[in-house]
């Protein structure tokens, strides 16, 4: 059964364009070590909910956008093989070592096995 990691990331506006490329360069690592697909998504329509809400969720602030990604495995195995190459890769490392493009402690993560496919 396929499985799916999530995630829901507030990005400062200005620095879209920072995490766009830095999106890419992790997108092409965790397809180089098996993961099926690697997306990320802006959002568009996306409002803030009486009581709750993606913007609520990441207590999304004024001059911020909300990033949607996913990346597709073939199962939980899989995803975490995929996962503990990318750890292990030095370009990953070098992402990781640069300052960060958004606030990694509101960012919303979480891995989901896949229940409906149509």
């Amino acid at each position: 059964m396929s499985y799916v990691d999530g995630f829901v990331i507030p990005v400062p506006n200005k620095k879209l364009k920072t995490y766009r490329g830095m999106a890419k360069r992790a997108g092409r690592i965790w397809r180089d070590h098996g993961a099926l697909e690697f997306r990320e998504a802006i959002a568009d329509d996306v409002k803030v909910g009486r009581w709750t809400s993606f913007p609520r969720a990441v207590k999304l602030k004024r001059g911020e956008t909300l990033v949607y990604s996913w990346i597709v495995f073939k199962s939980r195995k899989h995803r975490d093989q995929v996962n503990g190459k990318v750890m292990k890769d030095k370009r990953f490392a070098r992402i990781m070592s640069e300052p960060m493009a958004f606030d990694g402690k509101r960012m919303i993560y979480g891995g989901f096995k896949i229940m409906v496919t149509v």
